[in-house]
């Protein structure tokens, strides 16, 4: 019991680091940043000062060895004031995690120390314009030269694009095998043929730094395979799967609670004929809808990542239930939020417009809600 109190002491101590680190360091950039889509760097430096990236990496590898539900609860504090940090620093720990579980010795020496503070900026680079969320239809192509790969390709959508120190790259290195034929690279943002285009000016998460990136003959050190040739979608599935849908999910509760928190505020203070619009039974109403949102979210998504902890054969079914859940809800709390606030949700200098366009986001960032309906019903058909 002792050990369990000590255990509670510290996650509450990291989440209220994580708040602290949200209130005086990120609040005051984040709707900056959000109309001028620029990188929050400064947001994260302060999440690499504290080391946050390091609360997933095992004990054994330098780091605290936490599980998703603190995971997602530190993510939820960050995307509660701006969710492109959020999703930043939760793509920053799909590559952290992907060396930490497939990567050799080598490279887990040499990168995870500077992932763990952000003095090296993780990226995953997974989607391309004629695939999709669909993996196994990617055709970038890695060919084997001696003592290195010879890359040749594009990807799209990435977050972090072009600031980023190092990307986690699917690739395919041998098209006759199918699904098997395809691995994971570690390729870092100065490599020769390695370019990206302009960042995208999208409707939310404008912060995020969205960009295409671009292969032409990218000589990769055969050192920077993640995982054996062929086990691409299982690293993939670790760390993309296993932990960046965790993270999704923890964004859309963030912004959902975010919501709820500003609409209850202004429906306190907002006075109209001398009374608060708060004592109206239609805002009520919202409010409580918005209540029972937010409420579901998180206990759905605790029970989720409880379950991918215990039994790790389910963290990818279970992932996608708890983004698929989150997301969708998120944009009905945030668009209730508007709904109390009136004309003032519907202006920039109130921040839940930001929260209802980055809340849309998550409904098609990593993998649509459609995509996931598909393989959730999937799974349950055993098809």
């Amino acid at each position: 019991m002792k050990e369990k109190g000590r255990h509670y002491n510290q996650q509450a101590e990291i989440i209220g680091l994580t708040k602290k680190i949200a209130k005086e360091q990120i609040v005051p950039q984040a709707s900056e940043c959000d109309r001028k889509g620029t990188f929050p760097w400064e947001a994260i430096r302060a999440i690499g000062e504290v080391e946050l990236p390091a609360l997933v990496i095992s004990e054994k590898e330098g780091g605290m060895g936490e599980g998703r539900g603190l995971f997602a609860s530190v993510v939820q504090e960050l995307a509660k004031v701006c969710a492109s940090t959020a999703l930043i620093y939760t793509s920053h720990v799909v590559l952290a995690k992907a060396i930490e579980i497939s990567g050799s010795d080598d490279l887990k020496k040499e990168w995870l120390p500077y992932l763990s503070r952000c003095k090296a900026l993780g990226a995953v680079a997974v989607h391309e314009q004629t695939a999709g969320s669909n993996a196994g239809a990617i055709s970038t192509r890695a060919i084997k030269d001696g003592d290195a790969y010879i890359v040749n390709g594009s990807k799209f959508f990435i977050t972090s694009g072009g600031e980023a120190t190092a990307y986690l790259v699917l690739v395919r290195t041998d098209p006759e095998k199918g699904l098997d034929g395809m691995s994971t690279l570690l390729i870092v943002k100065n490599t020769p043929g390695l370019s990206f285009g302009q960042a995208e000016e999208k409707m939310g998460l404008r912060s995020t730094a969205s960009r295409e990136m671009f292969l032409n003959d990218c000589r990769v050190p055969a050192k920077n395979l993640i995982g054996a040739e062929g086990e691409g979608l299982k690293v993939i599935g670790q760390s993309l799967i296993g932990w960046g849908f965790y993270g999704a999910a923890a964004i859309s509760s963030g912004i959902a609670k975010a919501s709820l928190d500003k609409a209850v505020r202004h429906a306190r203070e907002r006075t109209i004929a001398g009374q608060p619009i708060g004592v109206h039974q239609g805002v009520q109403f919202l409010i409580s809808d918005m209540i029972l949102g937010c409420e579901t979210i998180e206990a759905y998504l605790n029970t989720c990542a409880a379950a991918a902890d215990a039994i790790p054969s389910t963290m990818a079914l279970n992932g996608f239930k708890a983004k698929l859940y989150a997301s969708e809800v998120a944009i009905e709390v945030a668009n209730k939020a508007i709904q109390v606030m009136g004309g003032h949700g519907y202006c920039q200098d109130y921040s839940v417009e930001r929260f209802f366009r980055d809340a849309r986001g998550l409904t098609l960032h990593f993998k649509t809600s459609e995509w996931l309906k598909q393989d959730i019903a999937k799974a349950a058909l055993k098809l």
